[in-house]
């Protein structure tokens, strides 16, 4: 139970440290990241606001991770609710601050992303599943044997391909992020020691599975 609760909150340490890393990315003012480009041209497709369209995209990429064989954890599903909340409340406090000159903003997203992958590390590494994009990097990782690097750049190009023409703006930021993103996360891995395909993550199959054979236990008299 304390490797649990220990665990939860690394999770949630994790997703703050990540929405500060996104905050300071779109404070630079630079474009946003290459998966908002595709979160914008979703919700203009749909006439949707782009946090509404990025939980639709990231219940759609969940079924994406499924079919390439990567189970889903409460990790993933906290990742679409938890993050953007966070992120609002960073925001709305306007405790992350926002730089109109080019170097300071370009400097600002440049360090977003870095912390962007280290609080990846973090949550990640609680070992309750990947968010939905993170998954979805996590098990080409695996099945591929690519690079974090190689795997997560193609992956936001694609994003930033299909957003752009679905109608979502693209910006020298999310030209920057979607090539170097990959190489900051790789950094950042690297720093920490930190191999994606060695996690051993605990899913919801497998909690389910736990408490079905709880209560068949229970209605045999076992416990």
């Amino acid at each position: 139970m304390k490797k649990t609760i220990l665990g939860f909150i690394r999770l949630f340490i994790g997703y703050f440290v990540c929405a500060i890393g996104m905050v300071m990315t779109i404070n630079a003012n630079l474009g946003v990241s290459p998966w908002d480009v595709f979160h914008q041209g979703l919700g203009n497709v749909f006439n949707l606001p782009i946090g509404r369209a990025s939980i639709i995209a990231g219940f759609i990429i969940i079924f994406i991770d499924i079919y390439f064989g990567q189970d889903i954890g409460w990790g993933t599903i906290f990742n679409m609710i938890f993050i953007g909340i966070f992120v609002d409340f960073l925001m709305l406090n306007r405790l992350i601050p926002i730089f109109n000159g080019f170097f300071p903003s370009l400097i600002m997203m440049l360090l977003g992303m870095l912390v962007l992958g280290y609080g990846c590390y973090i949550y990640i590494g609680a070992g309750f599943g990947a968010g939905p994009r993170d998954g979805l990097m996590v098990v080409l990782t695996k099945k591929t044997n690519k690079s974090v690097r190689f795997v997560k750049n193609s992956l936001e190009i694609i994003a930033i391909i299909i957003g752009y023409f679905l109608g979502g703006s693209v910006g020298m930021g999310t030209a920057i992020m979607s090539i170097a993103g990959g190489y900051f996360f790789q950094f950042a891995f690297k720093t920490v020691k930190f191999n994606v395909a060695e996690v051993n993550h605990r899913y919801i199959k497998e909690d389910i599975r736990f408490l079905k054979d709880k209560f068949i236990a229970v209605e045999k008299g076992e416990v």
